[in-house]
């Protein structure tokens, strides 16, 4: 296979592995909203919330799990590779729930979905390519044996 072809199934591995970061993140700030912030006066309120900060948990990691995939393929195409990818995959699980924690806790750090998809988008793609490292001829690592 391919330089390019190693380099994209690191690029496709990440992006499943940046999702689930994404999703757990999301997934964990939803229970936890639910379970700690919000007023439900009954078991149907309590899934209902439940369930809608799931599914948008889970449609927001999609969402970063494509930018991850977009972006690595142009950091592939420019001979570039991604290293501690699963720590990348962490940066983003991380980043997301501060992010969503903060917005809980303190309801004037609340944007609006566009301004926070934004920053979501922005934050997923720079902590990608901060990942990325040139490869090809005389780039590594070099060992002197004498």
């Amino acid at each position: 296979m391919s330089d390019t072809g190693d380099r994209m199934r690191i690029v496709v591995y990440y992006a499943i592995w940046a999702t689930l970061c994404a999703a757990v993140a999301g997934i964990v700030v939803a229970l936890i909203h639910t379970w700690f912030f919000s007023y439900n006066p009954g078991k149907s309120a309590v899934m209902h919330t439940l369930f809608g900060g799931i599914v948008t948990a889970l449609a927001i990691a999609a969402g970063q799990g494509a930018v991850t995939l977009v972006t690595g393929r142009v950091l592939a195409q420019l001979g570039r590779t991604l290293n501690l990818t699963v720590l990348l995959g962490l940066a983003i699980g991380a980043f997301d729930f501060v992010m969503y924690f903060l917005q809980m806790a303190v309801p004037a750090t609340e944007l609006g979905w566009v301004p926070d998809i934004i920053i979501l988008v922005a934050a997923t793609a720079l902590i990608t390519a901060l990942g990325a490292r040139r490869t090809g001829a005389g780039v590594g690592i070099t060992t002197s044996a004498g």
